[in-house]
């Protein structure tokens, strides 16, 4: 479904750059000076920290055993390996968690004896059935099957009951998370918890995904069993950069910063992510189109492949993912990855069919005062998906700017209503804050039913006759926080440039600035009073491409693609025409086509020259 509403106009921002410091380094690294000017913005400020950054190495990985609760965690893994006791790996339904459930298991069962293989079982709960966090129903199951030690990943760090179920069962808990822990209850008692996230842990990266605090804990039990030189070379060489080709995933998919040590992890993970020889990767990266004789980039692997994994727990059993990058059957593993593919397909089309009723909801919204109200958006309807909730939250932000809660609702066995939401927040509006004020500051009459995550995505269930509070309490608590300046929508951009500046240089060292995502996004220049060769060339009814005059040197194209945006509309509102003079921000891309090839931008926004506007 297209968009059917222009969004909100966007405020142009750019981010100084210390001038001397900028040229300094141009001069020292031999790049461009808006790269040089790039780096800097973005506290790149030294010749070390670029080389660091353009030539990132599993040296710069830290050490595992930095994370509190490590050092148990491992011993207790080597004792229950030992003695072939059966371990239970508890995940989680998105990338995140089955990823991590991945990692975890088989490193596992790499440091057991080929005489004595380990026992690792998993639970990857059902999000419809089960919903988010571990639930003392599947730990009693456990205790039943002879299990004795249990092991979170993505999850766990809010589980206090299911902590004090453990406990009673006589199972140890091992909790491996990087949501944030509850400020007032602290951490569940546990045998260990690794979160770089918790009170008193000196690990210095308090960003890892889920996926990756795995990883630490997998490449900790790896490091113990390397006992010679060549195990340890090998270790370092193979092993490790293996396993980062499903953490580097991760890290792309649950969008943490992409700086620091998650910056390395993309990095050298995409890197090993070509011609991938584990056939359940190489097939769904072979149905998600993405080549095989290229690393791919972290764009491919967050709008195609994150996609595709993510929709086996949108709409049916997340444990296909972990069957199939487990799965060493060419043929398993191309079934399983077609059926993420059609699973994909189905949550666009469940999608796109929601889209039309929200888009109904935010109209009535919009139509008293011609303007979205200055709260959280809160939407909800019973033929919702569980599943696309979290998108659905995602395009009501797009369309308003504003933080959004969406749920949908079940009726339980019991005959009573429940609701299930999920919220998406804009820059400046911590949600979980604003959901834990909305719960604990009315300890007397709580709304919800459990809800956790962090500053821009929750998750939560309340019961559906509690739906009218949550909106007048987070109302009255929003009104303070949501103001003018913070609903303004922004355009982050990074600096501005003369469009004769564009060139295939500029373009190659902006390729060595990738992988962008959260934290180091995608840079965004702004080129001012630019010419236009000819008139806006409209395609598709909704997208143009713009021939922009470079100065004397040979003209450009500008392309306007994006959904959130009617293009066609923008031209005719701005009266562009052939001659007409226009502001751009953009993004510096390049087309490999044989016939249309060569740099060339896509189109974030346009505006008139100032000086336009004031005639």
């Amino acid at each position: 479904m297209e968009v059917t509403a222009t969004p909100p106009k966007r405020q142009w921002t750019s981010r100084p750059a210390d001038s001397d410091l900028a040229s300094s380094l141009a001069e020292d690294l031999g790049c461009p000076l808006p790269i040089a000017q790039l780096l800097v913005s973005r506290k790149i400020g030294t010749t070390a920290a670029a080389n660091t950054f353009f030539n990132p190495t599993l040296d710069d990985l830290h050490d595992p055993m930095l994370l509190r609760g490590m050092k148990e965690a491992v011993a207790r893994i080597q004792q229950a390996v030992a003695a072939s006791e059966p371990i239970l790996i508890y995940g989680d339904y998105d990338v995140d968690g089955t990823t991590a459930t991945v990692l975890l298991k088989t490193a596992i069962e790499r440091i057991a004896s080929k005489e004595v293989p380990a026992q690792v079982r998993y639970h990857v709960p059902h999000r419809i059935r089960e919903g988010y966090g571990m639930q003392t129903a599947v730990l009693g199951d456990a205790a039943l099957a002879g299990i004795r030690l249990v092991i979170s990943v993505d999850t766990g760090i809010r589980a206090f009951a299911a902590a004090d179920e453990a406990m009673a069962l006589g199972l140890d808990l091992i909790v491996t998370d990087h949501h944030l822990p509850d400020e007032i209850a602290g951490i569940p008692e546990a045998l260990a918890v690794i979160n770089p996230a918790q009170e008193g842990c000196p690990y210095p990266f308090k960003s890892l995904c889920g996926a990756a605090v795995a990883f630490k804990l997998a490449h900790a039990l790896l490091a113990a069993a390397a006992v010679t030189e060549a195990e340890r070379t090998r270790l370092k060489s193979l092993i490790v950069p293996s396993f980062l080709k499903l953490v580097a995933i991760a890290t792309i998919a649950d969008s943490v910063p992409l700086v620091g040590e998650n910056r390395v992890i993309a990095s050298l993970g995409l890197r090993e992510l070509r011609n991938p020889v584990q056939p359940g990767l190489r097939a769904l990266m072979q149905v998600a189109q993405i080549p095989l004789d290229r690393a791919p980039s972290a764009t491919e692997i967050g709008f195609r492949l994150a996609p595709r994994i993510n929709a086996a727990g949108r709409m049916d059993i997340a444990s296909d993912v972990v069957e199939l990058f487990l799965t060493r059957d060419p043929q398993v593993a191309q079934e399983l990855a077609t059926k993420l593919d059609t699973l994909n397909n189905d949550r666009r089309a469940t999608e796109a069919q929601a889209l039309e009723a929200i888009e109904t909801q935010l109209a009535a919204l919009k139509a008293t005062t011609g303007a979205y109200p200055a709260e959280v958006m809160i939407l909800d309807d019973p033929a919702w998906h569980r599943g696309i909730i979290g998108i659905l939250a995602s395009r009501v932000i797009d369309r308003t700017a504003r933080p959004a809660l969406v749920l949908t609702h079940e009726v339980l066995p019991s005959g009573v209503s429940q609701a299930h939401g999920s919220g998406r927040s804009i820059e400046g509006f911590h949600l979980l804050d604003a959901l834990t004020a909305v719960h604990g500051g009315h300890s007397s009459d709580p709304v919800f039913t459990r809800f956790g995550g962090h500053a821009h995505a929750v998750g939560f269930s309340l019961p559906s006759d509690q739906l009218e509070r949550l909106r007048e309490r987070m109302q009255a608590y929003s009104a303070g926080f949501l103001t003018a300046p913070l609903l303004t929508p922004r355009l982050d951009c990074d600096l501005e440039l003369p469009i004769a500046e564009v060139t295939d240089s500029l373009y190659e060292w902006l390729e060595r600035c990738a992988p962008f995502g959260n934290g180091h996004t995608d840079p965004i220049f702004i080129s001012r009073d630019v010419l236009l060769c000819s008139a806006p060339r409209v395609i598709k009814e909704k997208h143009i491409c713009l021939q922009l005059d470079r100065s004397g040197a040979t003209s450009i194209s500008a392309l306007g693609w994006t959904r959130t945006i009617d293009w066609r509309v923008r031209c005719e509102d701005l009266s562009l025409d052939q001659g007409s003079r226009i502001d751009l921000a953009y993004k510096v891309r390049k087309n490999s086509s044989a016939q249309y090839g060569g740099v060339e931008l896509e189109l974030c926004d346009l505006q008139l020259p100032a000086q336009a506007l004031v005639k």
